[in-house]
């Protein structure tokens, strides 16, 4: 495709905005309709080819055939280390260039990585594909991949990250409709703070919205997306809608009641650039924006010339031969310089939890037999997000690789069961049928027609079982019951089986579907039927709801059949009698990465499955010489196990290098030095209520966390001893007019005798503040290599705006006078280092209430969640029947006399006005009228008692929402 016409947009010496707008200008209007939308149409007649946005990279090219799988982001995360992430993030941009020159119409360069969401709460069910708990790391972290990914090139860019989830993403269930609450100061400290990074240091082209509403608006319409990401970031790329998105403000928040209204506020008040959704309702519904006036042609051209100044710096427009990395081929995809990164990663992101008596490393030539145990023993398990990988090393070939080069070998029990299954009804076994159907035997009572079953169970009733004889998993179409799934990888996880012990208690079960659908044995042929056999098969095509939108209906009248499990292998039984017999038993247990938390499902806990504790239970009890290694997506509470196992390990899914990795740890080729990126809790019970996002008040991470924590915050063991030997301060005095860096040095050293890994972590606190501050936030970590015996000085320089909180009062970040303390150590809760120093700041004046003041501007609350005020910004909205918010430290002088107040309510309510606390004294009351949510009001309440310095706690009774306050 080529034009013969001489165009600006085609001078490669004009600057880049120059091109950028002469090409847009250049395009129809109807042109412009097409190019809004993921897969953007050619326009030949400009030599404009087809391009689509969005190809998924989450740890590695995923979704277009083989590619270097690494492992998932949670592990990055544990890996503490920006070197390597920008080594993998280059890596990832070359393959992406790779399947580029494969097919450039469909593998773009525009690449859907890194997520940055925070992850506040263990039992999301994306946790595996963030970072972690704070900011900083994640945003460290992500900034570096987000540079390898597009390359170092004054002009060209190798490829784009587009950062992912804009904002507040940390729950599944719900997320298509419901929305997060997040004030002020939790959004600028905590949600914002860590897609900053990214965007500033990392230079990052593009970001996704989330499917949440953020304090009562779809975040495809948050007016934050230009204001702060674009307009005080300086993002100069483009925002991307997520998938089906745009429309689903209809559809699923119900928000709008049309998709041209939907497609005109995203593109003019949410700053979306490209709209992933139905290509045809999207174009359809931008044509009746533009036909109406809800959009105007300038509105597509500042989207439009968005996307095109990156595809202009990826060398679209440009002759090969000027653009280096044009150059890049198919030859880069699984490149071998790549698995051994691969390897190196999957390395650095194990952690060592607990190692007592110094069980770990393992010693080859010192053991005969190893048995290796468990459901994560012997199998790679792919994510959503994973790539179709190369090869796959699992762990006990890992293992067995160490030991048989020292002639010892290994014994292998899966932790799983091997059974029959016998229908109560006619007492007759299931056997997979030709066509691989399930059905019951025809003649009945031999127990040689049953088929052996392996079943492997996965914790909260959820279960997968493989045909022994064929090797593949029972799966559903929704009509019946087959084996015939060669792997699990589908957006429903149809291999799942809820095994139910029966009602009557007489060892009996029940099997549902991976929707909760009863299993039943039709009558005449013996088939094991989905219900009654007669629904219509789920697709398993993307949605935004996910199995939410398809479970339930008829279906779930009908009275699942009675089966009887006839063990054939009990795993216990088996797991003990391998364990008893070697020299050293390793447990592997952990979770499926599509089972029980993935993309469309949170956890109801972090424990481990009932029957995976039990078999570490059962393989100590007869060999005391067990480790126990978790290959999971997420923390777990693993009280008994740190009680009791003498040595623990944590990987997360790793990729096709797993088993080397997880053997190169285990017998010392590699020093662990993974540390953890979320806290690990004791129990959920330490968690606030899941949808809290309140982070401050709630106490989430260890940032606020007061209680006990099993593993904190950048727990992690080495083989090697490190000592830490001073922190230094290049000034003990700084002023926040003059000064704009500060300068630390650590001293660490290894004392132990080989060489290892330390990831120095730096903290600090607030002494003195207005306002409730982090008992210690990360500010600064570097991953260092340190021989036996040798020390090094790790330095520091930090921007004295890291000390910075925000100010509700000023709607600013200020820098408070008082005195910081910096410490320094090996984990959250490992810091043997301290200094102070003292910052000439500001001190926060009283509250001026005189002053119209936002209602979301509180200081404190209690049963409350932040809304939509439709006239502009937020409010804050009554979360049952009554609430109240808290605006501390108010100066009123001689006195006010009244409040004015910018209320709603849905019902007939009242407003009160108190002094020192919510049942202080009261000084003024008014009754508010009922009406819609977003009818709102002006209301003057006569105050008396209001005057000089002091506490105002104004109390809201019934379903109200304040926007404003205002005291004369």
């Amino acid at each position: 495709m080529s034009t013969t016409n001489n165009y600006p947009f085609q001078d490669t010496s004009l600057p880049l905005e120059e091109r950028v707008n002469d090409l847009v200008s250049r395009f129809t209007l109807e042109e412009k309709v097409g190019l809004m939308i993921q897969y953007q149409r050619a326009v030949e007649r400009l030599g404009v080819k087809a391009y689509k946005h969005g190809t998924e990279a989450a740890h590695g090219m995923a979704w277009l055939g083989e590619a270097t799988g690494y492992p998932q982001p949670i592990g990055f995360g544990c890996t503490w280390d920006t070197e390597l992430m920008q080594r993998i993030g280059s890596a990832i941009g070359d393959e992406a260039r790779g399947f580029y020159k494969r097919n450039p119409e469909i593998n773009g360069l525009t690449l859907w990585a890194p997520t940055v969401d925070m992850e506040r709460d263990p039992r999301w069910g994306r946790t595996e594909e963030a970072y972690g708990e704070d900011p900083v790391l994640a945003g460290k972290l992500a900034a570096a991949l987000v540079q390898g990914i597009q390359g170092d090139h004054p002009k060209y860019l190798k490829a784009v990250a587009t950062l992912k989830h804009f904002i507040g993403n940390n729950n599944e269930v719900g997320r298509g409709d419901q929305s997060v609450s997040i004030d002020p100061r939790n959004m600028r400290e905590y949600y914002l703070k860590a897609f900053e990074i990214p965007f500033k240091e990392g230079g990052a082209q593009s970001m996704m919205t989330a499917y949440n509403a953020v304090n009562g608006v779809p975040a495809n319409l948050l007016p934050e997306v230009g204001e702060i990401v674009k307009k005080e970031w300086g993002m100069d790329g483009f925002v991307v809608s997520d998938a089906f998105d745009v429309s689903g403000t209809v559809r699923d928040h119900g928000y709008l009641e049309t998709h041209k209204e939907s497609v005109a506020r995203s593109v003019k008040e949410g700053g979306i650039d490209s709209i992933t959704d139905d290509g045809e309702l999207i174009k359809q519904a931008l044509r009746e924006a533009l036909e109406e006036g809800l959009l105007a042609e300038s509105d597509l051209d500042i989207a439009l010339r968005n996307t095109f100044r990156v595809r202009f710096r990826l060398g679209e427009f440009d002759p090969e031969e000027d653009n280096p990395y044009a150059a890049i081929d198919e030859s880069a995809i699984m490149r071998p310089e790549h698995a051994k990164l691969a390897r190196e990663a999957a390395g650095k992101a194990v952690v060592l939890l607990k190692n007592e008596g110094g069980m770990l490393p393992l010693q080859a030539d010192k053991l005969k037999k190893v048995a290796v145990i468990g459901p994560l023993g012997g199998t790679v398990y792919r994510d959503w997000y994973s790539g179709s990988m190369p090869y796959t090393v699992t762990p006990l070939q890992g293992i067995q690789e160490k030991l048989e080069a020292h002639g010892g070998k290994t014994a292998f029990s899966g932790g799983t069961d091997r059974v029959k299954l016998k229908a109560k009804r006619g007492g007759r076994y299931v056997r997979v049928q030709d066509g691989e159907q399930a059905a019951l035997a025809a003649n009945g009572a031999a127990a040689e027609q049953g088929t052996v079953f392996e079943v492997t169970d996965w914790g909260w009733d959820s279960h997968t079982i493989i045909a022994e004889h064929n090797g593949r998993y029972l799966t559903t179409d929704d009509r019946i019951v087959k084996a015939s799934a060669d792997q699990i990888w589908e957006w429903f996880t149809k291999e799942v089986f809820l095994v139910r012990p029966s009602e009557e208690g007489t060892g009996n079960v029940t099997f549902s579907t991976w929707n909760d659908t009863p299993v039943t044995v039709k009558s005449d042929s013996g088939e094991l039927l989905v219900g009654s056999g007669s629904a219509e098969e789920t697709a398993n095509e993307i949605n935004v709801a996910g199995a939410a939108s398809v479970a339930g209906g008829e279906e779930e009248r009908i009275i699942a059949d009675l089966f009887e499990m006839e063990t054939v292998t009990d795993k216990f039984q088996d797991a003990k009698e391998v364990a008893a017999d070697a020299d050293l038993a390793v447990v592997f247990v952990g979770n499926h990465p599509l089972i029980n938390g993935k993309e469309t499902i949170d956890r109801p806990d972090i424990t481990l499955p009932a029957s995976q504790e039990q078999l570490i239970k059962e393989v100590l009890s007869v060999n005391p010489n067990t480790i126990v290694v978790v290959v999971g997506s997420y923390p777990y509470a693993l009280n008994w196990e740190d009680e009791n196992v003498p040595a623990i390990v944590y990987t997360t899914h790793a990729g096709q290098e797993l088993g080397h990795a997880v053997a190169d740890v285990l017998f010392g080729d590699v020093n662990p030095a993974g540390r953890l990126n979320m806290t690990w809790y004791k129990s959920v019970d330490q968690l606030p209520e899941f949808m809290d996002y309140d982070v401050i008040k709630g106490g989430r991470t260890y940032r606020y966390f007061e209680g006990e924590a099993l593993y904190p915050f950048g727990h992690g063991l080495s083989y090697s001893t490190f000592r830490f030997d001073g922190l230094n301060l290049g000034q003990q005095q700084v002023s926040a007019e003059s000064d704009r860096e500060i300068g630390l040095t650590v001293r660490v050293t290894n004392t132990g005798d080989r060489p290892g890994e330390e990831v120095v972590q730096l903290y600090g606190h607030a002494e003195q503040s207005r306002v409730k501050r982090p008992l210690k936030q990360l500010l600064a970590f570097r991953r260092v290599l340190l021989q036996p015996g040798e020390s090094a000085d790790v330095s520091f320089t930090l921007p004295l705006s890291e000390l910075a909180m925000w100010d509700v009062t000023r709607e600013r970040f200020c820098i408070e006078n008082g005195t910081y303390t910096f410490m320094a150590g090996a984990s959250s809760a490992n810091l043997p280092l301290s200094a102070a120093l003292q910052v000439q700041g500001e001190t926060i004046p009283p509250r001026d209430l005189k002053q119209p003041v936002k209602a979301i501007n509180y200081n404190a609350y209690e049963g409350v969640l932040i809304g939509e005020c439709r006239e502009g910004g937020s409010a804050a909205e009554v979360k049952e029947q009554s609430g109240w918010i808290a605006f501390e430290d108010a100066e009123f002088g001689e006195g006010a006399s009244t409040v004015k107040l910018r209320a709603a309510s849905r019902t007939a309510g009242s407003v009160e006005v108190r002094l020192q606390s919510p049942d202080g004294p009261l000084a003024g009351r008014a009754l508010l009228e009922a009406g819609g949510a977003q009818e709102w009001r002006d209301y003057a309440v006569e105050l008396s008692g209001v005057s000089r310095r002091q506490d105002v706690y104004i109390v809201l009774n019934g379903k109200a929402s304040l926007s404003a306050v205002q005291f004369v």
